[in-house]
């Protein structure tokens, strides 16, 4: 199992049906070497007459499967039932975890309590109606702060396709999902769960042939907080992981506010750095310079073929 900690840079996940041909040379590295995180998924990417051959799949992949990964390695499963045989199956516990779809304060024990003798770590996705009552939100946030549980939540996952069908609507292909009516329910679940200690990912982006719209989207979801964002094509890694390299002024000024010989407020590239609200900034800057590298100077408009 890979060694996760909670403040670990994520970037770009990839989405892989549990039906896919290639599942075991995704899941060891040989195909897409470059591939940092994968969600194998028995779940919405599975047709209900093919989840018995999607679970045999997964299962010869699982027992073939690299005992150390080189990549993180999850499983977004469909129910329950089908997160009880999977771990079930040989090989699970080199896993990374598990992703929990349409997770509520309702369900989710009944997910937990199989994987809480185990070290999985779990990522719930939030899509359902529940998403849209704020309180709501705070009572499952309240839950997941729970002891024993908080530590093993890695990030919740902001699920942008059923939170639009349950309003009627598709993401359009002229505009952001921050211009969409979700705009707001993604800025008010940041500001509900992040202040709290816990990371949300961003929905997907759908359409393949708008490179540039995604490229906007990306630093949209960085604007938001957001640590990572799902990508359901391999063309769309490089295009998302570029915008979490950092700039060197950043990195810089990161530096500087976490040396403990800095004053308490500085300017440095024509900004203020004020150390005692700034040294989160700073440790996140830092940890995704180390993850993803930097750019090679101070541009504000990366070329996505930089």
């Amino acid at each position: 199992m890979a060694n996760w900690t909670v403040n670990k840079p994520m970037g770009a996940s990839l989405y892989v049906p549990t039906t896919h041909k290639d599942l075991l040379e995704i899941a060891n590295g040989i195909k897409l070497p470059k591939l940092r995180s994968v969600i194998f998924c028995t779940e919405d990417a599975v047709a209900d007459r093919e989840l018995s051959y999607a679970l045999f799949n997964l299962s010869v992949m699982l027992e073939n499967m690299d005992p150390v990964g080189v990549l993180d390695r999850f499983v977004r499963v469909r129910n329950p039932e089908v997160l009880e045989r999977v771990l079930a199956m040989k090989g699970s516990e080199h896993l990374t975890g598990f992703v929990i779809p349409k997770a509520t304060r309702d369900n989710f024990d009944a997910y937990f309590k199989l994987v809480r003798q185990t070290g999985h770590m779990l990522m719930p996705t939030l899509e359902t109606a529940e998403v849209f009552d704020e309180r709501e939100m705070v009572a499952f946030r309240d839950l997941l702060r729970a002891p024993g549980v908080v530590g093993r939540i890695l990030a919740l996952r902001i699920g942008g396709n059923d939170l639009l069908a349950l309003l009627g609507i598709r993401r359009p292909r002229n505009m952001t999902i921050y211009r969409t009516p979700l705009g707001s329910v993604i800025a008010r679940l940041v500001t509900t769960f992040a202040p709290y200690g816990f990371r949300l990912t961003a929905p997907v982006f759908e359409h393949l042939d708008q490179e540039a719209l995604l490229d906007m989207e990306v630093q949209e979801d960085l604007a938001h907080g957001l640590v990572g964002k799902t990508a359901i094509h391999p063309d769309q890694l490089p295009l998302i992981e570029m915008h979490y390299r950092v700039q060197p002024i950043d990195v810089a000024a990161a530096v500087r506010i976490m040396d403990e010989a800095s004053p308490a407020v500085f300017k440095m590239g024509n900004s203020m750095c004020e150390v005692a609200t700034h040294r989160a900034w700073a440790q996140t800057v830092l940890q995704q310079a180390n993850h993803f590298g930097t750019y090679p100077d101070n541009s504000l408009a990366p070329n996505p073929d930089s």
